[in-house]
């Protein structure tokens, strides 16, 4: 069981106590213990079984360490189990509705008794809603927004979700004996920002106990079906997995057919089909003569096509196949390209570790440089900076400097684009910055017209040198702004201003297909992580899937420069 599991537990004891009216302190506490062990890297179910108190971990009282000790032994937590039972089973997913909170669920369930997605669907359509207190018709018009956005994303799970799930389960499925390899495919191979299921292909001995252990793993809810070589089950999370046994003839054409999107697919049959071959998940064949030519490796796969090996975050039918005839793909950028990471934050506004221990967490990546950029002041709930508290920690971030060798910390921050296009601070202190990143973070609700020219009055203000997470989407939970992405990124490269990935994994903001846009436009760009503590900087490679996803090399990307050259890049653009 990973981190994130054991935190989630604790995640959804804290929204069943919300939705009960609890004490706020009390779910405080279990909201405080998700976010310590979904933040640790030391393996929590590892100290549990070498004996070590829990209580040890700062924030981690006897009361929690003991509810640890019983989900690692026993898969389960009586306490949840208890708090379910006490509220109707479909209020929980009403909260994954943007801008629905425990109050107003409460609210809706005391006085309509409404407790599912279909019900509030209704009551909102009916004009129900607005006869309560707090709410009015454009209330009830963004709910039934957030309900739709929730519908399109229902039985999905962001990438990082189910990379966590996948590489757990490999790993235990690993020990089986008579394991000989194992990948995981589809869309998470592909590297899609979300996943619907798990497909996990094998190739084992006869008498390997592989589908006994798969289904027989303590997170599995349901065995949905069980054979000798294949096994289909659904996670707790809801998580549906397959794991499949294949030959190991066909391990390389059964991985090219089970990671290709369907168009991908399509378009590699009806090259092989003009080439008088017949391509499926066990192999390349003759179609005269039913004569087995290649499946034994996806790059025999390819070749017999007359093809180079096709990166897997390519497989999408946009091009792919004839950039590969050409000898045109890209060398996508790798994770070791990453030589510093240009937006993250620490305790001076709503960070959790100090620069030191920030600057500490990127030498152990090997980077370069980092970049602080604290939130700006209009951003009150993360406790952002005004000009004076700014002028003081750039003196502090300048003392950091002064101690360390090889490493530099950027002076910088994250300012405000506001409703009008200004900057929330100004400009004399921002000339103090070496990293600007422009940024909205309020009134998502504007216009498209609107939108677009706020976001480019902003770039054009000289001291702008970086655009943060371009359309303000969460994944499965806020759409993007309205905004014509096209022109703000002409803007962009007018102004000499780069255009961020955002690789924290809920944003992945500009998506794969806009950032390819963006390159293809001539814009810069950047990854960077958005992180809030130490062990957030480990997300960069989500961002990294996204770019090479979007096709981009680490030429494209501004933090692959070594500092001076970066430096040289963010004053000039070259």
């Amino acid at each position: 069981m990973e981190n994130k599991q054991i935190a989630n537990f604790f995640a959804e004891i804290a929204e069943l106590l919300e939705l009960q009216g609890e004490n706020p302190f009390r779910i405080r506490s279990y909201q405080n213990a998700a976010r310590i062990f979904g933040d640790m890297s030391e393996s929590v179910v590892a100290m549990v079984r070498s004996g070590q108190d829990l209580r040890e971990i700062p924030g981690i009282g006897e009361g929690i360490s003991k509810k640890i000790i019983e989900i690692v032994e026993t898969g389960k937590l009586k306490f949840l189990e208890e708090q379910r039972a006490k509220v109707p089973a479909g209020l929980p997913e009403l909260l994954r509705i943007e801008g629905l909170g425990p109050k107003k669920v409460k609210l809706f369930y005391d006085r309509l008794g409404i407790d599912s997605l279909d019900k509030l669907e209704d009551a909102a359509k009916a004009g129900k809603l607005r006869e309560l207190e707090g709410m009015g018709e454009k209330s009830e018009e963004k709910i039934l927004k957030g309900i739709a956005t929730l519908r399109r994303g229902l039985g999905r799970f962001k990438l990082s979700v189910g990379l966590s799930y996948a590489e757990a389960l490999v790993a235990y499925l690993k020990k089986a004996k008579g394991v000989k390899r194992l990948e995981p495919s589809g869309s998470l191979r592909r590297r899609c920002e979300t996943v619907g299921d798990l497909d996990i292909l094998a190739i084992c001995a006869n008498d390997s106990p592989l589908m006994d252990n798969f289904t027989a793993y303590d997170d599995v809810e349901e065995v949905i079906a069980k054979g000798e070589t294949k096994s289909s089950v659904r996670l707790r999370c809801g998580l549906h997995v397959d794991v499949r046994v294949l030959e190991p003839g066909s391990f390389g054409s059964g991985l090219q057919y089970f990671t290709g999107s369907k168009a991908h697919n399509i378009a590699l049959r009806s090259r092989a089909n003009d080439r008088g071959l017949k391509l499926s998940e066990y192999g390349v064949f003759e179609i005269q003569t039913d004569k087995k030519v290649a499946g034994k490796s996806e790059e025999e796969v390819y070749k017999v096509l007359d093809l180079p090996l096709i990166p897997p975050e390519l497989r999408e039918d946009r091009g792919e196949i004839e950039a590969a005839e050409k000898g045109e793909l890209p060398k996508l950028i790798e994770l070791s390209d990453i030589h510093g990471d240009l937006q993250m934050h620490t305790k001076e506004s709503d960070g959790k570790d100090t620069i030191e221990e920030m600057v500490e967490a990127a030498k152990n990546l090997g980077y370069e440089y980092i970049a602080i950029t604290e939130h700006s002041k209009a951003v009150r709930i993360a406790n952002g900076l005004d000009e004076k508290r700014l002028a003081e920690h750039l003196k502090r971030i300048d003392k950091v400097n002064a101690k360390l060798s090889g490493f530099r910390v950027l002076k910088g921050i994250e300012v405000d684009i506001l409703a009008d296009g200004s900057l929330d601070l100004s400009d004399d202190i921002l000339k103090e910055c070496e990293v600007v990143v422009g940024s909205v973070h309020s009134r998502f609700n504007m216009e498209e017209k609107e939108m677009t020219q706020r976001i480019i009055r902003a770039l054009k203000n000289p001291n702008v040198n970086f655009l943060g997470h371009p359309t303000g989407r969460l994944i499965l939970e806020r759409e993007p702004y309205k905004v014509d992405l096209k022109e703000v990124i002409k803007a962009a490269i007018d102004n000499n201003v780069i255009v961020e990935i955002n690789a924290y994994p809920d944003r992945l903001d500009l998506r794969d297909v806009d950032a390819r846009m963006a390159k293809e436009m001539g814009a810069k760009l950047s990854i960077s992580t958005d992180a809030h503590s130490k062990l957030q900087l480990d997300v960069m490679k989500y961002g990294v899937f996204t770019a090479r996803r979007a096709w981009l090399e680490a030429k494209d990307v501004v933090n692959t420069l070594p500092l001076a050259r970066l430096l040289k890049a963010i004053r000039t653009g070259t």
